[in-house]
């Protein structure tokens, strides 16, 4: 288990290092690093625990890599305590780069932040924020597997029914057209989940 928990700090220290772009940035980067590519946590489990990230307060990123790393020591086998220990060491090695960089960009940024290397940088980096945050949204809802040749189809997972179609078309429509806000929604789809799935 030592093993383990130090490959699961190295490997958000790492995500932790690259992301930017904030909470939803980092929910693709996780899926692709420790979903898709190790197979530490089913897809099914990494979407419940996007979702219950997204109602709990604090940042979606680091609250994600908490679930995710108490879930990885439970599905090796560990239990409550190391669970709790894979929490620790997620959350502590997610925020630690950027923590550190902070404290470096906090001292020069008075300095560099208008020199045209500093702004070129940050043009760079806004459109592959964007896809990063798109990815994310893509990778919940499309299985793709590259191989021999490229197959996409739908986590069936996460849309194992008509009635998750309706609440995503609902979601959707609702952000797009009527600008309804983030809390609005989520509260709306626990609502509407808990009426559609439980009482009917």
């Amino acid at each position: 288990m030592t093993a383990l928990i130090l490959q699961l700090f190295w490997r958000f220290f790492i995500i932790g290092m690259f992301t930017f772009g904030g909470g939803y940035a980092v929910i693709g980067i996780i899926q692709s690093e420790l979903v898709i590519a190790r197979g530490w946590i089913s897809e099914s489990a990494f979407t419940d625990i996007v979702a219950i990230s997204q109602m709990t307060p604090g940042p979606v990123g680091l609250n994600c890599s908490t679930y995710v790393g108490y879930e990885v020591l439970r599905e090796a086998g560990a239990g409550e305590f190391l669970s709790s220990i894979g929490s620790l060491t997620a959350s502590l090695a997610i925020v630690l780069p950027s923590f550190i960089i902070m404290l470096a960009i906090v001292k020069f940024y008075a300095r560099f932040h208008e020199t045209p290397i500093f702004q070129s940088v940050l043009s760079g980096l806004k459109p592959a924020v964007a896809g990063l945050i798109g990815a994310a949204a893509v990778a919940l809802m499309v299985n793709l597997q590259l191989g021999d040749g490229i197959s996409a189809g739908i986590v069936a997972s996460n849309f194992p029914d008509w009635k998750s179609w309706v609440l995503f078309a609902a979601a959707f429509a609702a952000y797009t057209f009527l600008k309804a806000g983030p809390m609005l929604l989520l509260g709306a789809g626990a609502i509407a989940g808990f009426v559609l799935y439980y009482l009917l």
